[in-house]
């Protein structure tokens, strides 16, 4: 069994949305703050929204106030709802469960990753 199965990935024109989801296996999840990366063609992965385990949030400036990210501990999930998205959106999203020893992260578990393309 895949650690991390995403779903949700999709074709959408310019200011249209999406919602990732991300079902976690086992007790991964609740020992894991939870991200969403994408990786754009010829560009490096990028952390683009993280929630951590008390449910703090951080994002990627580019996707403030048009991305959300959250989680649903009882059924092991994390999304990204997508709003008005933008061609430079466009890429293979990641999702990620890191276990951190206090601050130090120790284990990443990854997604198989899903596709968002946002035609202009």
């Amino acid at each position: 069994q895949e650690p991390l199965v995403e779903s949700g990935g999709g074709y959408v024109q310019a200011g249209g949305s999406l919602r990732l989801s991300c079902v976690a296996s086992g007790t991964i999840f609740s020992l894991s703050d939870m991200g969403w990366y994408r990786q754009a063609p010829a560009k490096q992965r990028e952390l683009v929204a993280a929630i951590a385990r008390g449910g703090d949030t951080n994002y990627v400036d580019s996707v403030k106030g048009r991305f959300t990210i959250s989680r649903d501990n009882a059924r092991n999930t994390v999304y990204l709802q997508m709003n008005s998205l933008k061609p430079e959106d466009t890429g293979v999203y990641y999702c990620n469960a890191r276990q951190k020893y206090f601050t130090t992260p120790v284990r990443d578990y990854w997604g198989q990753g899903t596709q968002v393309t946002v035609s202009s």
